[in-house]
């Protein structure tokens, strides 16, 4: 495999789509060694065909705001790649989608599937419009107009979206119920759908919950435990909420949650009061963590700055993509950091994870870490198709098993001869080997 010539040929096509090139540049590098072993790869041109989407939906949406005024955002859907199973990954609203953004995000999710060990191929979409802002009917008119234009294009063994930024359990029931009139029947197509009408327990708190469950198997691989550690979080959406909840009531100190404005450290670490407000934050729509100072003493709040100057034993980026750089990562190992685990996809840009990689800092990839929320979706499309709903244990307990079972594949293809495992390393060579097994056994299409 020639990496530099994929990436030319990749970079003149896709000019300036610079999260989907980085995407593409860390799993080839990951996976090159193991590629070259498989000779028949190369005929089938395996690398070439799995890095560009399968197709991509664009289209207009158009709306009315409550004033009547007709408002335009564009929508789109990218189906990378169903190898494996049905595409799957969420839709994301939010003012700075772009066609870049989601191919990432759909070629992420892609190994990130295969790793749950569940038949589901990768895929996102999203829209340029922003909820913040908007009000309940704004929302549920865009949110109708959004699948006005991309319904024909899923199904329950075709294309099964999710949420994701700026799409919550109220966005995503508006689609379905706007999907479920267009295609007059009941099939389950969207996961984090309401209880009531075929959502899953514990979906919410899944990817958080599910980071917590890997985090544990990373420390008790290196014969660590993860009681009385002090834990480093961004973010204060549901991600972080779960994770913040979970690494709690595992004995954990998370002693920051951040926003677009800055973060808070407590020292005294998050409690069930504090994680319960971290929801009435999310929920005023002010986006912003300041407030949390002024209401729990002893807390501070630093504006415009990120958590990760604080010495910590593990920090987990939960925010969004390219969050932790190259300084932040210098200021964490000096400072003495034990463990970094991306719970937000792509959390740490190149530079980051090579500091992390060359300090011998155990690094995990976000396509390992935070696969929780889409084996919890897996779990939910297998709930509708028997037409039942699991109780929360047997949810949770199925989470455990799907994490554990990422871990031990990391560790499978991670693991280098002085004993350090490359945890980014033996998740996309596990990924990819899936997807592209199954790609040689379907031929050539």
């Amino acid at each position: 495999m020639d990496i530099n010539s994929i990436m030319n040929n990749l970079e003149a096509k896709h000019p300036g789509e610079k999260e989907y090139l980085q995407a593409v540049k860390e799993v080839l590098m990951c996976v090159e060694d193991v590629y070259n072993q498989h000779p028949e790869f190369e005929r089938n041109k395996i690398v070439e065909r799995m890095v560009e989407p399968d197709r991509i939906v664009t289209f207009r949406v158009t709306w009315l705001d409550d004033k009547g005024e007709v408002q335009n955002n564009i929508g789109y859907r990218v189906q990378f790649n169903n190898a494996i199973g049905p595409y799957k990954g969420g839709i994301r609203f939010h003012a700075s989608v772009n066609l870049s953004i989601l191919k990432f995000l759909g070629f992420e999710q892609t190994f990130k599937n295969a790793l749950t060990t569940l038949p589901m191929g990768g895929a996102k979409g999203g829209s340029d419009f922003s909820p913040r802002g908007k009000s309940d009917r704004e929302i549920m008119r865009f949110c109708q107009a959004f699948i006005l234009g991309l319904w024909k294009n899923l199904g329950p063994d075709r294309d099964v979206p999710a949420g994701d930024i700026g799409v919550g359990g109220r966005e995503v029931g508006y689609m379905y119920g706007m999907y479920k009139r267009l295609v007059n029947q009941h099939d389950g197509t969207f996961t984090g759908k309401g209880l009531e009408f075929g959502g899953s327990r514990i979906r919410p708190e899944a990817t958080g919950f599910g980071a917590l469950y890997f985090v544990q198997s990373v420390l008790k691989t290196n014969k660590d435990d993860i009681k009385g550690k002090t834990i480093a979080i961004s973010g204060f959406g549901n991600v972080a909420w779960g994770a913040a909840l979970k690494a709690t009531e595992l004995g954990a100190k998370v002693v920051t949650i951040s926003g677009p404005d800055g973060y808070v450290y407590d020292p005294e670490g998050l409690n069930a009061e504090k994680i319960d407000y971290m929801l009435e934050l999310r929920a005023s729509g002010n986006d912003v963590v300041a407030p949390y100072a002024d209401k729990f003493p002893g807390s501070t709040f630093y504006a415009g700055r990120k958590p990760w100057e604080q010495k910590v034993d593990i920090a987990l980026p939960c925010a969004t993509q390219n969050e932790l750089n190259g300084d932040d990562a210098h200021q964490l190992v000096d400072n003495g950091v034990k463990y970094v685990c991306e719970v937000s996809n792509m959390g740490c840009t190149p530079e980051a994870i090579d500091t992390f990689i060359s300090s011998r800092i155990i690094y995990a990839p976000g396509k390992a870490v935070n696969a929780g929320g889409v084996a919890t979706s897996g779990l939910e499309m297998s709930q509708n198709a028997m037409h039942l709903q699991w109780s929360a244990e047997e949810v949770d307990d199925k989470l455990h098993t799907i994490m554990r079972d990422i871990h031990e594949q990391c560790v499978k293809y991670g693991t280098e001869p002085d004993g350090y495992i490359n945890y980014m390393k033996g998740a996309n060579i596990a990924g990819f080997m899936k997807v592209a097994n199954a790609m040689m056994g379907e031929g050539v299409c």
